[in-house]
């Protein structure tokens, strides 16, 4: 397939991801409208009432996790592809604009450069932007539910209120999506990957859309999980379904970026797609030990390492087949589902 063909076949690729999410956010946005307008009886939204300090909450989030922070490690993956790769100012332009508008080739740029660091800085930026708050976000979170007793009704509340945070963080992803200009770079530039090419906006939209989704499922199977689980089990249960996800995700990209041979080839949205069998094992090991942490330091009885197994292999299974760009929404829905599973049959 010549380049100007290929280029072709991706930037439809990207238009359709494009398309698929801007319909789907839409959708969502007016199912919302139209709950809050009729104050409709629904698990969605149910609870959520549009007030100032809502609007400020949601607002000063983005400002700090999306633009401030998205400034500082769009900072730190320029420096590493200036310092570690050797990129030109043209490249490291060429890098962090949409890369929808001419060519983007990764062959070009891997004759040019070692591939190895290309794919240790496409992890610095990716898992520095988000598992860095992500995991501070997360254990002050788990800490929370550890030490308190909250209402059974807090999955649902808790779910309600940050779906509408990703609805309107997914409007400005959108909005950004064709963009070259500075404020697309911080939103978008450390999270699209080198490896990925021209389809690396669409993998990080795709992805920003299903975790948008996964919210959405999870209302209903949160208060599912709530009725089934005791107060003081919540902890647990937000640890393997979110935590357990994030934990394999991270170290699985981390160990076959440092240590892995890209020589698993797997379908999805990048122009380079390939694992590595050390990236896999590295997942499955952070997530077992992270998991049994949980349960050894919460002194709960066996059939809860037998769970904390099943997380592990589920994890690490759907994060080496899923498509890349779904392994996110595949991952925690499935550990919600499991846990309900465990708590339904065995509880």
């Amino acid at each position: 397939m010549s380049p100007p063909t290929a280029f072709a076949d991706r930037r439809r690729t990207a238009d359709r991801i494009f398309r698929g999410a801007l319909i789907f956010n839409t959708a969502l946005t007016l199912f919302w409208a139209v709950t809050l307008a009729t104050q409709g009886s629904t698990y969605f939204f149910a609870t959520y009432n549009v007030t100032r300090e809502g609007l400020i909450r949601v607002f000063t989030g983005i400002l700090i996790f999306n633009v401030i922070w998205g400034f500082i490690w769009y900072g730190v993956k320029t420096a590493l592809l200036r310092m570690l790769a050797k990129f030109s100012k043209a490249e490291v332009r060429q890098v962090f604009s949409s890369r929808m508008r001419q060519p983007f080739e990764v062959a070009d740029f891997v004759a040019r450069h070692s591939e190895r660091r290309i794919r240790i800085i496409d992890m610095i930026g990716r898992r520095g932007r988000f598992i860095t708050l992500g995991l501070a976000g997360f254990f002050y979170l788990y800490a929370s539910l550890a030490v308190a007793n909250p209402s059974p009704k807090f999955a649902s509340m808790f779910l309600q209120e940050h779906l509408f945070d990703a609805v309107v963080a997914s409007w400005i992803f959108l909005g950004l999506y064709y963009s070259d200009g500075f404020l697309a770079a911080a939103f978008y530039g450390a999270q699209s990957r080198v490896m990925d090419g021209v389809l690396a906006r669409a993998n990080c939209l795709l992805i920003t859309t299903l975790w948008t989704f996964f919210k959405f499922v999870m209302v209903p199977l949160g208060a599912r999980l709530a009725s089934i689980y005791r107060p003081a089990e919540f902890a647990v249960i937000f640890a393997f379904i979110w935590g357990s996800y994030m934990i394999t995700d991270t170290a699985a990209e981390v160990g076959g970026s440092l240590f892995g041979k890209q020589t698993l080839r797997v379908w999805g949205i990048g122009d380079v797609n390939r694992k590595s069998i050390g990236g896999t094992v590295s997942g499955f090991a952070a997530c077992l030990v992270f998991c049994l942490w949980i349960v050894v330091g919460r002194g709960l009885p066996l059939p809860w390492a037998g769970l904390a197994v099943v997380i592990a292999v589920s994890n690490t299974v759907l994060e080496l087949f899923s498509p890349r760009g779904t392994d996110d929404f595949t991952m925690a829905t499935a550990n919600a589902l499991v846990c309900w599973g465990f708590g339904a049959l065995v509880l």
